[in-house]
């Protein structure tokens, strides 16, 4: 969808072609108050005053991009699911944490998470182009300006360089490509010269909700600090457009393989046929589907989880049906750094289709 999607227009009105594709403008015209939405978004007055007692605990934020991928403003929309505040977030239930992975425990130094022994991640800042409403560090939205100062920076280069058993730094944040490129390339430069960092990973939406921020620029900075990962995030065969496209050939062209992590989302990608077509989708812009997650127990998103029966059910058509490209691990990721566990699939094997395997089973 491009800016002459009627939702954008009424936002943004008529919008050059070169502002556009910029992704400078697109991120300075990020839409923050939900107040100023269109009236098709609200059903009664009070739906639009649910929606803005939301956003004062889980604040609103969306590109004019993402936002145009709305086919319309249907509650039933999976963008829109994805993007716009609901009621629910409020609601408590039991279990469920502002972090439920205990990340905020995991932190030797400010900012950097050490939950495996060979790799460990670096929150960058707080800042996203869109705050996702399942997102696992909803808890970080309001201090959504913090960046981290070089004397953070600092100590997380020190902990690396003292921890030779760490082999891998993941960026991840917020999201690690609101830097400039000069940023970007001076902290993914700092990290390379550690003698036994060996990889470099950078998780990023970018590619799905503001693909105009992967320039060719961007990509000579990623390039440069190679061996680069680059774990994206596609939930519905909507965001597969164009453009998107466009922003992941051109980081494979630069010699940057592209994952892709989608969390498994009522109303968004919970029935065989729209996963199905996302995962053919990511297939045909070559970008591998790597993880397909469990959605987290985080407060303020548990009208978004579905049931591990459902997804395993969903899973196990994907996984006679579709090409084994297409397939990712479906996975739920546990605390206290016991890792992502695969949730496994029913087997229908008889006793006679093992019996070839003999002891080996």
């Amino acid at each position: 969808m491009d800016q002459e999607n009627a939702i954008v227009a009424k936002l943004w009105g008529n919008v050059p072609e070169k502002d556009w594709h910029n992704w400078h403008w697109q991120f300075a015209h990020r839409l923050k108050n939900p107040a100023l939405l269109p009236d098709e978004f609200f059903e009664t007055l009070e739906a639009r005053k649910g929606i803005i007692e939301v956003s004062k605990r889980y604040p609103f934020l969306v590109t004019p991009y993402y936002l145009g991928l709305m086919k319309e403003a249907s509650a039933a929309d999976p963008i829109r699911i994805q993007c716009i505040p609901q009621r629910r977030e409020l609601d408590h239930h039991e279990g469920c944490d502002p972090d439920p992975l205990g990340e905020d425990s995991a932190m030797p130094v400010p900012g950097l998470i050490h939950r495996y022994p060979d790799r460990c991640l670096v929150l960058v800042h707080h800042l996203c182009a869109v705050h996702c409403r399942h997102c696992n560090r909803k808890r970080f939205w309001r201090s959504g300006s913090d960046c981290r100062s070089e004397a953070w920076i600092g100590q997380m280069i020190d902990y690396v360089s003292a921890n030779r058993q760490i082999r891998e730094v993941i960026f991840s944040g917020g999201d690690p490509l609101v830097l400039s490129d000069r940023k970007l390339d001076a902290m993914l430069g700092a990290f390379r010269r550690i003698s036994h960092v060996e990889v470099l990973r950078i998780g990023s939406r970018m590619p799905a909700v503001m693909p105009m921020r992967i320039t060719r620029a961007l990509c000579r900075v990623l390039t440069r600090n190679r061996p680069l990962w680059l774990n994206t995030q596609f939930n519905h065969a909507n965001e597969i457009t164009k453009e998107s496209s466009r922003a992941c050939e051109m980081l494979l062209q630069a010699g940057i393989p592209v994952s892709n992590q989608s969390v498994l989302l009522r109303g968004v990608n919970d029935s065989f046929e729209a996963m199905r077509d996302l995962l053919y989708g990511l297939h045909r812009i070559s970008v591998r589907p790597y993880y397909l997650f469990q959605c987290e127990p985080v407060a303020g998103a548990v009208h978004l989880r579905v049931k591990v029966d459902a997804g395993k059910n969903i899973m196990e058509k994907i996984w006679r049906e579709c090409s084994g490209l297409c397939q990712p691990s479906y996975v739920i990721d546990t605390i206290a750094g016991r890792g992502k566990i695969p949730l496994p699939l029913h087997s229908s094997l008889s006793c006679d289709e093992l019996a070839c395997y003999g002891d080996f089973l």
